[in-house]
């Protein structure tokens, strides 16, 4: 029998102003089966007739659309980000480091130290480049240029071959949000909107078609966070299958079996792990996202335990899955840590290789002694970098503070060059000199829309307790707020690339609010739905109007200034 509903405390009754909902009072009350495994939502049967669908056939679509819908999403964001790859022709920013230690990487297992002035060779000679067998001082760990290293392997040490690996991540990560969403909001349009909008985002659009890490260490965060929603899912199902039923074959809470139950092999929550190792070894505010997700997978273990009945949830997850969280996810991401550095340990020039040996001869041992010779010269390689790291206060034309990211504060330049007017495709007419320009930034519309939605899930998580608001707002914050602790550190806005995936979550998710929960009236769900569709076809109109500079097309310079919408921007 289930307990009573204790009535709400006073400042409980104060926050009913503001849309909080205190537990138990939800006004439409939902089983415990769905409470647990919410179905999947499905258009009305008006709207399956208005598209002149029948019964049979709408079932056979709807099971379609669940891959096919996000699949079609997938091949218009990889036709954009395929399109004219390799141009511009040229290295672009930091492409100067990655590429060229990816294809060290790729070729002898280590970074090189690479002559200053090689790029122009590496552009119109590549085949005459040869890898310096010297060993170079880098300061990311080797997963991103692993990758970006196998596009270079394929397709040449050229532009098209150093950004292929990362655009077809981008273009996966379309997808991967897509299928995310749809599991999220259980809501096949919803996922699909979600994915859309990370298309047709510019940051992520430039970051796609540009070798550097940023994009890399996106795709396995998604990756990892992917994962763990697929783990809670099948964790709660778990639940639902061993608690009981009555006569009537409704599920019931029991708190015995609720605390006692042993979730078992969770293969998606290993999964997560390797993602999460693979994130931090491409860099390393990955550390940062592994924490925050290790507790939000075992937060949401304390909600399975506690909807299935559990009197004392923290107490039967500490007992049952605290340890195999850990396991699952601390262990395993270091394992895969150190496995990406398989070629520096294999090899015995890279790097402080043999830093141990040589302190060893040097100061006659010490208190680490006992411990492996590569471990030992691993350490201190990181302790270096890291060294390096909380120091790096250089000034830069492109830094900015995080507090402006969400507004595009200040968007980094990759390459910008002034053909003349008939040069380079500067068009004849051009009065004076074009601007050719590839400029990372965020699709404006789509990232002040965030603004709102980033306030609308926190409130959806403050006051009504929504798991999935509170699920994005994890993925946000473990992306963008460690930043915050290094505010005099040079950084740039591109770094944002980690949480943009989850911008385009909370825009889908407010946008799904727009529209209108199931059950409301038709003209409440028809203006919701006008209001809605207005504001995604604003959003990937601003995406075509900055286009040109997104992809180095070059225009006229008042075409340029025309899309410079704050100073800050030049």
């Amino acid at each position: 029998m289930a307990a009573p509903v204790a009535e709400p405390s006073s400042w409980q009754q104060r926050l009913r102003r503001f849309g909080y909902t205190p537990p138990g009072r939800d006004a439409a009350p939902i089983g415990l089966r769905e409470r647990l495994v919410p179905p999947y939502t499905r258009p009305s049967e008006r709207t399956w007739s208005l598209l002149g669908i029948g019964p049979g056939g709408a079932d056979r679509l709807w099971r379609l659309l669940a891959w096919g819908g996000p699949l079609l999403v997938t091949v218009v964001a990889g036709l954009l980000r395929f399109w004219n790859l390799g141009k511009p022709h040229a290295v672009i920013f930091d492409e100067t480091y990655y590429a060229k230690d990816s294809w060290a990487l790729i070729n002898q297992g280590y970074e090189g130290a690479w002559p200053k002035d090689i790029d122009k060779t590496i552009l119109t000679d590549p085949g005459s480049v040869l890898v310096p067998t010297d060993p170079g001082y880098v300061v990311h760990p080797p997963m991103g240029k692993w990758v970006i290293g196998v596009g270079e392997k394929l397709f040449g040490f050229e532009p098209f071959g150093w950004r292929f690996m990362v655009a077809l991540l981008g273009t996966l990560s379309v997808l991967m949000l897509c299928r995310i969403g749809r599991r999220l909001f259980r809501s096949t349009f919803l996922g699909c909107l979600a994915g859309l909008l990370l298309a047709v985002d510019g940051l992520h659009f430039v970051m796609s078609r540009t070798a550097l890490l940023d994009q890399v260490l996106m795709f396995f965060v998604l990756a990892a966070f992917g994962c763990l929603v697929l783990d809670r899912d099948r964790t709660r199902a778990r639940l639902a299958a061993a608690l009981p039923e009555d006569e009537e074959g409704v599920l019931r809470p029991d708190a015995e079996v609720a605390e006692a139950l042993r979730l078992g092999w969770r293969p998606w929550r290993l999964a997560a792990g390797v993602s999460l190792g693979l994130a931090a070894a491409t860099k390393w505010n990955g550390l940062y996202v592994m924490v925050a997700f290790g507790l939000l997978t075992v937060l949401w273990d304390v909600g399975a335990r506690r909807t299935a009945g559990a009197v004392r949830p923290y107490l039967a997850v500490i007992k049952k899955d605290l340890v195999p969280a850990f396991v699952s996810v601390v262990p395993v991401a270091i394992g895969t840590y150190l496995a990406t550095w398989s070629g520096w340990l294999a090899t015995d020039k890279g790097y402080f290789r043999h830093w141990a040996e040589d302190h060893d001869r040097a100061v006659g041992g010490g208190t680490w002694g006992w411990l492996p010779d590569w471990l030992r010269s691993l350490w201190h390689y990181e302790s270096e970098v890291y060294t390096f790291h909380v120091g790096l206060t250089s000034p830069h034309t492109y830094q900015s503070n995080p507090w402006s990211w969400i507004v595009l504060g200040r968007p980094v330049s990759y390459f910008y060059e002034s053909p003349a007017p008939g040069t380079a495709g500067c068009p004849v007419t051009a009065k004076e000199k074009c601007a050719q320009e590839v400029l990372a930034l965020g699709t404006p519309l789509l990232w002040w829309a965030a603004c709102f939605a980033i306030l609308y899930v926190l409130w959806r998580w403050a006051f009504r307790r929504d798991w999935r608001a509170g699920a994005i707002a994890c993925g946000i914050a473990a992306g963008w707020l460690p930043w915050f602790l290094y505010q005099e550190r040079t950084i740039f806005l591109f770094y944002a690339v980690v949480f943009v995936p989850f911008l385009c979550l909370a825009v889908a998710m407010m946008l799904g609010a727009i529209i209108g929960p199931r059950g409301s009236s038709e003209r409440r769900r028809t203006f919701g739905a006008v209001a809605a569709g207005c504001l995604v076809l604003l959003i990937v109109w601003n995406f075509i109007y900055f286009w040109p500079i997104y992809t180095g097309t070059p225009i006229p310079m008042d075409q340029w200034r025309a899309r410079m919408w704050l100073d800050t921007w030049v």
